[in-house]
């Protein structure tokens, strides 16, 4: 079993860069508690907030998630305009996607079949594990990421990010 954790940690740092590296991609920077490269954040933060636009949009049409879903919108939208002017005003030349990564494109796949509680219920599960992820990936860099505009940025969203957990747990099933 070591033998297997090790060999994949060692395959992580071996790959060729792809879209997204690989030890942030498999997870395996979340769980050593590593940040992210700076690319790595700008994708996953991009994707993220593509992800909660794209799936608190369709989630308007239920009353009982209108307010959370229009918060997501209002929120994750906001971050996104941030993340673009921060890279901007620091010349970085990252461009954020401009469309959500297979993963996100799947979870959204799954809500646009569901309706009713189904559509509530999943919507639920989705927004918790977005804001735990997004938590982990904004703490980690904002304790040791590369880029210190994009630190302090990261540091100062949390708050906000722990907020919309709450609201999201909150939701009723």
């Amino acid at each position: 079993m070591k033998k297997a954790y090790f060999l994949a940690i060692a395959l992580c740092f071996s790959t060729p860069a792809l879209a997204q590296s690989l030890p942030e991609r498999t997870g395996v920077n979340s769980m050593m508690g590593i940040a992210p490269k700076t690319d790595d954040f700008i994708q996953s933060v991009s994707w993220s907030d593509l992800f909660e636009i794209q799936s608190s949009q369709m989630a308007l049409s239920d009353p009982s998630l209108k307010t959370f879903a229009s918060r997501m919108i209002a929120d994750h939208q906001k971050t996104s305009a941030e993340l673009k002017q921060l890279l901007s005003a620091n010349n970085m030349a990252a461009t954020p996607p401009a469309s959500v990564d297979d993963t996100h494109k799947r979870k959204l796949d799954t809500l646009h079949g569901l309706h009713g509680d189904s559509f509530v219920r999943q919507y639920r599960k989705d927004q918790i594990s977005a804001h735990e992820d997004a938590l982990s990936l904004f703490r980690r860099y904002a304790k040791s990421g590369e880029n210190e505009a994009l630190k302090k940025w990261a540091g100062d969203t949390i708050p906000t990010l722990e907020e919309h957990l709450k609201m999201a747990e909150s939701l009723s099933e």
